[in-house]
């Protein structure tokens, strides 16, 4: 049992705090306009990801496979919603981050959608409830367990980058620097989610 506990906490970890989308967002959101501005998307994301292990735990990953057309529909509507969010990234104005500029939108929403869009975490999610659920005897118990673990993970992970942002926010104080930086993780985002248009 502890092993499979400890297993779940490297794998959550290492998937929430590695370079995605997701995590790009919450970095340029802490480096213009500080931790706690970023904490709403951090949130949201946080709870859109641990929904998504959820819902993959309870079968929508055979739904989806079973129906691949709703699979390429889904990639294809998160593809063009990340990239609009790399263009907001890219043309932000100094001094303000401003990826949810719209009022329709808020920091938690946009990170609600922006994970809920992000291929990378249904592809964790898929990984981990087939390593860590299906193939245990009471795999209720294991996935509630691995819910928890994710969304503790994810917070810590993409709270992490944020920190980083912030990090950064002293380099930031001068214009120039923060339109280049605005830039280069608009670029990286864009770039992030340009291999669904790969055929693999």
């Amino acid at each position: 049992m502890s092993l499979t506990v400890y297993s779940m906490l490297v794998f959550a970890f290492v998937g929430a705090i590695s370079p995605g989308p997701v995590n790009i967002i919450a970095a340029s959101i802490g480096a213009n306009s500080g931790v706690r501005c970023a904490l709403p998307h951090v949130l949201g994301a946080t709870l859109s990801y641990t929904l998504i292990v959820c819902l993959v735990g309870i079968g929508l990953n055979t739904v989806l496979a079973e129906n691949p057309i709703i699979a390429q529909t889904l990639q294809y509507f998160g593809a063009a919603f990340l990239l609009y969010m790399s263009l907001k990234i890219a043309t932000a104005e100094p001094a303000s981050i401003q990826v949810d500029s719209s009022s329709a939108t808020s920091p938690f929403v946009g990170g609600v959608l922006a994970q809920a869009l992000n291929p990378k975490a249904w592809l964790v999610s898929m990984s981990g409830v087939s390593l860590f659920v299906t193939q245990q005897d009471h795999p209720v118990f294991f996935l509630m367990l691995f819910c928890v673990i994710s969304f503790a993970m994810c917070f810590v992970g993409v709270g992490t980058w944020a920190l980083l942002g912030n990090a950064i926010r002293g380099y930031l104080a001068e214009q120039q620097h923060q339109i280049i930086f605005n830039r280069v993780m608009g670029v990286l985002l864009s770039s992030s989610i340009m291999t669904l248009f790969i055929p693999m």
